[in-house]
C-alpha cells in the first residue's frame, strides 16, 4: 500500500506510528504532555543514540505546530526558515540561535521569538532540549 493511501486510511490528526513510536494523536480538542517523559523517550530512541539529535511533533493543527527536540552538545540544525512566527523555549541545557544579524543565547528557562521566513540556525552549546512552536499566518 502506498504512503498516500495509508495516510488517508489513518484517522485525521493521527500519526501512523513507527518501530520506535506507537501512533499518536496530533490534533484533539485538548492535548497534554509529560515533557520529562517525552524528552527521556526521545533520548532512548535509536535515532538519538546513533546521532546527535531527535525530535517529535507533539501538536499539528492548522495554524499551529509544536515540536519537542533534544540535541547533544555541539549538535546543529543548519540554516533554515519557518513558514510562520516561531517561539523557542529551552527546557534543559543551553542553545544558541543565529540569524544573519544576531546571535542569541537561550539557556534553560528562556524563550526567544522570531518572525516567519527569517533564516536561522540552532546550535546546542551543551546537551539540550527545547520546544519549538510554529504559528501559521
Amino acid at each position: 500500500m502506498n504512503d498516500t493511501l495509508t495516510s488517508r486510511l489513518r484517522p485525521l490528526g493521527e500519526t501512523g506510528g513507527s518501530a520506535q513510536r506507537p501512533p499518536q494523536h496530533l490534533a484533539l480538542p485538548m492535548l497534554s504532555f509529560d515533557l520529562e517523559r517525552e524528552q527521556e523517550q526521545l533520548r532512548n530512541e535509536e535515532s538519538y543514540r546513533a546521532g546527535d539529535r531527535n525530535a517529535k511533533t507533539l501538536v499539528k493543527e492548522p495554524g499551529l505546530r509544536v515540536v519537542l527536540t533534544v540535541m547533544r552538545s555541539g549538535a546543529q540544525l543548519q540554516e533554515h526558515k519557518a513558514p510562520g512566527p516561531i517561539a523557542i523555549q529551552t527546557l534543559m541545557g543551553h542553545i544558541r540561535l543565529r540569524t544573519l544579524e544576531d546571535v542569541v543565547d537561550v539557556p534553560a528557562g528562556h524563550v526567544v521569538t522570531l518572525l516567519g521566513d527569517i533564516a536561522h540556525s540552532v546550535e546546542a552549546v551543551e546537551e539540550s532540549s527545547f520546544l519549538l512552536t510554529i504559528a501559521a499566518v
